[in-house]
């Protein structure tokens, strides 16, 4: 296992559309791992896969605190979305800043696991807001196309609150 760089704003492969993973080698097992442990190295609560340079449909989340319950994303589509949240949100790839983003309150995601079984993801609220914000990432959406208004440093963000 190992640290991959964090592709950040400005590279192309970040604007990409990712290709379905078709089975799940010992390699992509392999980078599954390194991507939970570069989003933890990191203090992030989720990571896709062209955030680290691979056009894979994979991502991976941890939104508890103890940062013990990773979920592993492959394939992943959003399937239902209700409600609405709106709050700030940064990005491992946008480093230092952070905006005002309305995602949904609740998402219930298909997708497979690291083992490609089937698995049904039911979000609410911080769960949601990764959930949609790494399937975006997938697709070559970065939040700050989403971002109500204008990006902040972290710093002037919360002295603001």
């Amino acid at each position: 296992m190992a640290i991959r760089n964090i592709r950040v704003m400005g590279d192309e492969i970040l604007t990409k559309k990712c290709k379905p993973v078709k089975e799940m080698t010992e390699k992509t097992k392999e980078l599954v791992q390194d991507m939970l442990e570069t989003m933890y190295e990191a203090d992030g609560v989720g990571l896709a896969a062209p955030q680290i340079g691979i056009l894979k449909r994979i991502a991976v989340i941890d939104v508890t605190e103890e940062r013990n319950h990773p979920i592993v994303l492959v394939n992943p589509e959003i399937v239902k979305a209700e409600g609405e949240q709106r709050g700030s949100e940064g990005c491992l790839s946008v480093p230092e800043k952070v905006g005002i983003v309305v995602r949904p309150n609740k998402v219930k995601v298909k997708a497979y696991d690291i083992d490609m079984k089937p698995v049904t993801i039911k979000g609410e609220e911080l769960l949601a807001r990764a959930l949609v914000h790494e399937i975006e990432h997938l697709d070559g959406i970065l939040y700050v196309d989403r971002v109500e208004g204008r990006l902040y440093d972290v710093e002037e963000f919360e002295d603001e609150e």
